[in-house]
């Protein structure tokens, strides 16, 4: 099973991406809702992180996740231990899921795939990129959020130009019928490699 990682800062545009490969038929993992399913569903993701948060990590037994953020928000160290308790579980159940599928490859799209180191088990990386401003304006909208919110969490991410650098494959999402034909260009030479 061929893995591709896809990858991009916040606000590049990566959901819409991957949605346009699900439209080719290609099995789409986002790694960002599974975790969040899998931390109100998990009973011992649960309990670590109620041990390392509070009770106040899980209001009946849904995520807290403004509480989490404002936790977050003020340490960073923090966000590390959550990472710590989530991301493991998460590749367990990736690899899972990919072994359920019998297509050419399939995506796993991660906001951090170079920082949590997730790239290693990659076959292709896709980095999405946009520039910054557009990016920031694009969450605002979508969040109805600050401009400090969004640099924040940017803060936490590579830079594009460091993703870039390692990736197989870079899309540049400004424009949508741009980014669609590179998309195709993407799939299929991904297809003719594993031919």
């Amino acid at each position: 099973m061929v893995i591709v990682g896809l990858t991009g800062g916040i606000g590049s545009g990566k959901t819409t991406i991957a949605k346009l490969f699900a439209d080719l038929g290609v099995p789409v993992y986002i790694a960002d809702v599974e975790a969040k399913k899998l931390m109100v569903n998990s009973k011992t993701i649960k309990q670590e992180l109620i041990a390392l948060l509070g009770e106040e990590a899980y209001s009946n037994g849904v995520l807290n996740k403004t509480y989490i953020s404002n936790i977050i928000f003020n340490d960073k160290t923090y966000l590390n231990k959550i990472n710590a308790i989530v991301h493991p579980r998460v590749a367990a159940h990736f690899k899972t899921w990919a072994a359920s599928h019998n297509t050419p490859y399939v995506i796993k799209e991660v906001a951090i795939l170079f920082e949590n180191g997730g790239y290693k088990d990659c076959d292709y990386v896709i980095t999405v990129t946009a520039p910054k401003a557009l990016r920031i304006s694009r969450v605002i909208k979508r969040d109805q959020t600050t401009k400090a919110k969004v640099e924040a969490i940017m803060s936490n991410q590579w830079d594009d130009s460091k993703k870039i650098e390692r990736s197989d494959f870079v899309i540049y999402n400004e424009e949508l019928e741009n980014a669609k034909s590179q998309i195709a260009q993407i799939h299929s030479q991904i297809l003719s490699k594993n031919d």
